[in-house]
C-alpha cells in the first residue's frame, strides 16, 4: 500500500461509497414514500442528490472526466430519462471544469515524448492550448517543413488513474442492473475497460488514423488529416480548418445543414468497408465542412476495429423489421445476445420497439430533427410505457458497444443539425444484410 500514492488511495475509497450511497437514498425514500410523499417526487430528489456526490467524488477523475463521460453514455439508451438526467447534467459539468496543462508542463512533455531538442522540429509552438480533448489538450503549430499541424498532449498521470478509477466503478454495476434486469453490465465494463486502455495509447491512434488517411486519400467527400509525428503520450497531425458541425448546429443554412448529415452518414456507414475500422466518437467538434465541400475528420482515439466490415446482422434485423417480421427478428436478437437467455419478451412487442428507430431508413430521404428525438426519447423513457418496460429486458452484447456509442452519438447530432438525407440509399450501399437476399449487398472487407 506505501507504493500506492495518497490520492488514489482516497479517490478509489471515495468511489467505493457510490453504490453505498445510492443505497442510503434508497432506504431514506422508501421510508418517505412510506410517509406519504409522492413516488415521483422522493425518486426525483434521490436521483438528484446521487448526481451531486457523482460530481463531487469524480471531480478528482481531472482529465479523465470527459472519458466517464462516455462511459456513462452508453448506459443512457438502457435507463429511464428521469434517472440518465441528473447524471447528464453532472458529467457535463465535469467536462466544463478540466483545466489547461501549465505551459511548463507542456513542455516537460514534449521534452519527455519527442527528445529534448523538440523545439527544433517545429518552426513555430502555440503554448495556448487550442483545444481541449477528453484526456489531453491540443495545440496549433507549424511543423519544421511549414505545415500547420495539431500537437495533442496527453495529460500526465491521467492513463493510470482513469484506468484504475474504471475499475473501481465496477461496483456501480448493480445499480444499473437494478433498473435494466436484462443489461449485462460487467462484461461492458470489461470491454468498456478495454477499450480506453487503447485510446490512452497515442500509437495506437496514429496508426488508426493513418488506416483511416490512405483509405479516403482520394475520397472527393471525406478528408482525414495525415500523421506527422507521433509518441506514447503526444500526437502530431497535420490542421484542417474548416467550420464545426457545433457551429452549423448553431448558426448553419440548411443547405449546411443537409450536406454535413449526407457526409457525416456517409463517413460513418463506409468507414468499416474502406478502413476496416469504426470512428467511435461521433462529437460535432470532431466534424467540419472545409471550404472544398469535404467533411473534415479527426479524433481517432476511439475506434472499433471491423476488420470484416459492418456486422452483417445489423443490416439484416434492420430490413427484417422493416418488413414486419416479428419473430424473425426477435430470433436474431437472441442469436446476437440483444436478449439473454431467461428472458422473456413478446415478439410483436419487440417489433414496436424497434420500428420507429428505423424511420430514417423507411423511405427515400429523412429530415432528423428534435422533436423526432423528443418523441423517441419520451417513448423509450417513459417508465409507464410498454417501450421503456420492454427495453429494460433487452441486452447489449459487448462487442456492439461501441457500435451503440456510434449509433446514439450519431442520431443525437444528426437531430441538432436537422438535416435530410437519402439515409436508406447510404444504408444499402455500405451495410452487409440490408439488402434482400438474391440482390446486390453491400460491398465488404472478406
Amino acid at each position: 500500500m506505501n507504493d500506492i500514492p495518497k490520492r488514489t488511495v482516497a479517490r478509489g475509497a471515495k468511489l467505493a461509497t457510490l453504490p453505498l450511497g445510492v443505497a442510503g437514498r434508497g432506504a431514506i425514500g422508501l421510508g418517505k414514500r412510506l410517509g406519504g410523499r409522492p413516488a415521483e417526487l422522493v425518486a426525483a430528489e434521490l436521483q438528484a442528490r446521487t448526481a451531486e456526490q457523482l460530481f463531487q467524488v469524480l471531480g478528482q477523475l481531472k482529465g479523465g472526466a470527459m472519458k466517464f463521460g462516455q462511459a456513462m453514455s452508453v448506459f443512457e439508451a438502457a435507463l429511464p430519462e428521469e434517472v440518465a438526467a441528473p447524471y447528464r447534467a453532472a458529467l457535463t459539468k465535469l467536462q466544463e471544469a478540466a483545466p489547461a496543462l501549465p505551459a511548463a508542463t507542456v513542455h516537460a512533455v514534449l521534452a519527455d515524448q519527442l527528445g529534448p531538442d523538440w523545439r527544433e522540429q517545429f518552426a513555430t509552438f502555440d503554448d495556448k492550448p487550442a483545444a481541449a480533448a477528453s484526456i489531453g489538450q491540443v495545440h496549433k503549430a507549424v511543423w519544421s517543413d511549414g505545415r500547420e499541424v495539431a500537437v495533442k498532449i496527453q495529460y500526465p498521470g491521467a492513463g493510470k488513474a482513469l484506468l484504475g478509477d474504471l475499475r473501481q466503478l465496477g461496483r456501480l454495476a448493480r445499480i444499473f442492473s437494478a433498473f435494466s434486469p436484462g443489461l449485462d453490465v460487467k462484461p461492458l465494463l470489461k470491454e468498456l475497460e478495454a477499450r480506453v486502455a487503447e485510446e490512452l495509447d497515442y500509437r495506437l491512434e496514429a496508426e488508426s488514423q493513418g488506416t483511416f488517411h490512405d483509405a479516403f486519400a482520394d475520397d472527393p467527400d471525406i478528408c482525414v488529416p495525415g500523421v506527422v509525428a507521433f509518441a506514447d503520450r503526444v500526437l502530431v497531425t497535420e490542421w484542417i480548418e474548416g467550420v464545426s458541425l457545433a457551429v452549423i448546429i448553431r448558426e448553419g443554412t440548411q443547405e449546411q445543414r443537409d450536406r454535413a448529415a449526407t457526409l457525416l452518414a456517409t463517413f460513418l456507414f463506409s468507414g468499416p468497408v474502406l478502413a476496416g475500422l469504426l470512428h467511435a466518437d461521433p462529437h460535432p467538434g470532431n466534424f467540419r465542412l472545409l471550404s472544398d465541400g469535404r467533411l473534415g475528420v479527426i479524433d481517432f482515439g476511439a475506434v472499433n476495429r471491423l476488420p470484416d466490415g459492418a456486422p452483417e446482422p445489423i443490416g439484416r434485423l434492420s430490413r427484417l423489421a422493416l418488413e414486419g417480421r416479428a419473430d424473425d427478428v426477435l430470433d436474431a436478437l437472441r442469436e446476437e445476445g440483444f436478449v439473454k437467455p431467461g428472458i422473456t419478451v413478446d415478439a410483436e412487442a419487440v417489433l414496436s420497439y424497434l420500428r420507429p428507430l428505423l424511420d430514417p431508413i423507411a423511405g427515400p430521404t429523412f429530415q432528423f430533427s428534435r422533436d423526432w428525438l423528443r418523441g423517441q426519447a419520451m417513448r423509450l423513457g417513459d417508465p409507464r410505457s410498454p417501450a421503456s418496460q420492454l427495453g429494460r429486458q433487452l441486452n447489449l452484447p459487448p462487442s456492439y458497444l461501441l457500435i451503440h456509442r456510434v449509433t446514439t452519438g450519431t442520431l443525437a447530432v444528426l437531430c441538432q443539425l436537422g438535416g435530410e438525407a437519402p439515409f436508406r440509399a447510404l444504408m444499402q450501399k455500405w451495410q452487409p444484410g440490408f439488402a434482400p437476399p438474391g440482390t446486390v449487398d453491400a460491398p465488404s472487407r472478406r
